[in-house]
């Protein structure tokens, strides 16, 4: 599978959760283990006028951790959070932001990941690290399984 396979999949099937930010994915490094992700929440998601809640804040940079898991591993792995430690470094306005998530270690078991949030003016909004509980796939479960069955996607 190649590494625009990968994107299209996951465009074509985006969780409700993804929807809902108006995410998508832009581009995939698998030399890297990084992925970028466009998000541009509403102001349906914020508080205080135009400033984004937290959790949506927080549901960007956790969508570009998972997501580049799953594409390094094709599918082949479901990750749970741990724990995500987030920094939220300046007001995130409603907008167009670019979320790079990217792999720091992945373990039998456990995953530590990073992600960074940029606003329009490239200007970093908010920053994550996470470590994930990684499920391996053993074998399918029959023949018309695809490797994006099962990941929401």
């Amino acid at each position: 599978m190649t590494d625009d396979e990968i994107i299209s999949l996951f465009n074509q099937h985006r969780p409700a959760c993804v929807q809902t930010i108006n995410g998508r994915v832009l581009s995939f490094a698998r030399d890297k283990g990084e992925l970028s992700m466009q998000f541009e929440p509403g102001l349906n998601c914020c508080h205080t006028v135009d400033i984004v809640q937290g959790g949506f804040i927080t549901a960007m940079l956790d969508a570009a951790m998972a997501h580049v898991v799953m594409a390094v591993e094709k599918f082949q792995i479901t990750l749970s959070s741990i724990d995500i430690n987030v920094s939220f470094l300046r007001p995130t306005r409603a907008g167009k932001f670019v979320a790079v998530g990217s792999i720091v270690k992945l373990g039998k078991n456990v995953g530590y990941l990073k992600a960074e949030l940029f606003n329009e003016q490239g200007e970093l909004t908010a920053s994550a690290t996470s470590s994930a509980y990684l499920s391996r796939k053993t074998e399918k479960k029959s023949v018309g399984d695809t490797p994006a069955q099962g990941f929401g996607l």
